[in-house]
């Protein structure tokens, strides 16, 4: 279940950017590592990360 957060994240911030990947998936792991597990809350936060560049 808890990878399942990270792939929806993932497959979510990859459909609405166009962005590389494995560039998304290491936002996104650094978030889930620091303790957030909720996929949309994940998402949000990859997006964060990835507009402020």
């Amino acid at each position: 279940m808890d990878m399942d957060a990270q792939r929806v994240a993932i497959d979510a911030v990859v459909a609405l950017t166009d962005c590389d990947r494995e560039m998304v998936a290491a936002f996104i792991r650094r978030f889930y590592l620091a303790g957030v597990k909720d996929p949309k809350r994940l998402t949000f936060k990859g997006l964060q990360a990835l507009a402020r560049g």
